[in-house]
């Protein structure tokens, strides 16, 4: 038996209990894994909420992502061997002391990359990825906007994109988070909660507005991040902290300058295991050159999931978190 923590039934924080579970024998194609560190992100609370159905039923082991070492193969498993280093981003299972995962959508680890540096950016740092590399191709000469500019993902997108060569304008909730975000990259910082932050782009670009934003807020930004984009730019919504973004009349995107609007997700990106390798292997490339940074910022033992939970949903939090078996 080993320790998880799992969702009974949907609701807040509290509904987080942790529970001995067993792990099965690994069956075919499957991996079984002693993680070391496991990611924690908004996508968890959509599932623990209910947002977001649960693909499994009821108790579900809460959780998407995570690293850890390689214990036992399933039969017809080649591509790893006992004692590999691993990382994964799958549909949950994710807080628990040890899994069984899908060698098929399990990647090795570099020796320069820790299983916290992992745990804290496969999920993160392959939506930065695919967001700055596929779904918009940021380049040199570049004007993005990106909301949560502190937050998990947003420190990320703010070292990439400039590292790429864009200018990146960022959106904070405080002081506090808008240095985090200036240094992480952030050229320029707007609080949202003070600013009109359409406002203060048009200001910011000399009327030239930007070319991409990205939005991991949802409700509270929309459609006000419509007015940030110059005629044919694209508005990436990829998350929706503040709540989900309510249907709108598609005409508005040609009032506004024939925009593109489009609402990615990682699954889709990394749905063949080619692109899986694509998306990993340049996200593992970046940060262990140094060229990009993830800040694990906040850290918790297993059983303390909850806490981690009401802390996200505060807003509170900056960079990764994750938590320790």
């Amino acid at each position: 038996m080993v320790a998880a923590v799992r969702v009974h039934k949907v609701g807040g924080p509290e509904v987080l209990t942790v529970d001995d579970i067993e792990v099965p024998v690994p069956g075919p194609g499957q991996i079984r894994i002693k993680q070391h560190a496991i990611g924690v992100n908004y996508i968890d609370t959509y599932f623990r909420q209910g947002m977001y159905p649960s693909p499994v039923g009821m108790p579900f082991v809460s959780g998407n992502e995570g690293a850890g070492e390689v214990t036992q193969l399933g039969p017809d498993v080649t591509d790893f061997k006992v004692g590999d280093r691993v990382a994964y981003v799958v549909p949950l299972g994710g807080y628990s002391a040890e899994r069984l995962l899908p060698a098929a959508r399990t990647v090795k680890l570099p020796d320069n990359i820790s299983y916290e540096q992992a745990a804290a950016m496969m999920l993160k740092g392959m939506t930065a990825c695919y967001l700055l590399r596929r779904t918009f191709k940021v380049e040199k000469g570049h004007t993005i906007l990106v909301h949560a500019a502190a937050g998990g993902v947003g420190v990320i997108l703010d070292q990439w994109a400039k590292h790429l060569g864009a200018t990146v304008i960022g959106t904070a909730g405080s002081k506090e988070k808008g240095d985090i975000a200036k240094a992480n990259g952030a050229d320029h910082i707007i609080y949202y909660r003070t600013e009109d932050f359409a406002a203060k782009v048009k200001e910011i670009t000399g009327g030239k507005l930007c070319d991409v934003v990205y939005d991991g807020v949802g409700a509270d930004t929309f459609p006000a991040s419509l007015d940030c984009l110059r005629p044919l730019g694209m508005f990436v919504s990829f998350g929706a902290a503040s709540g989900a973004i309510k249907a709108f009349d598609i005409n508005l995107l040609q009032h506004k300058g024939s925009l593109f609007a489009t609402r990615p997700t990682l699954n889709h990106y990394a749905a063949k295991r080619e692109d899986l390798l694509g998306l990993a292997n340049e996200l593992f490339e970046v940060v262990g050159s140094g060229k990009v940074k993830i800040p694990v910022n906040q850290k918790y033992a297993l059983k303390d999931a909850r806490k981690a939970h009401e802390d996200l949903e505060s807003r509170g939090t900056t960079g990764s978190t994750i938590l320790i078996p």
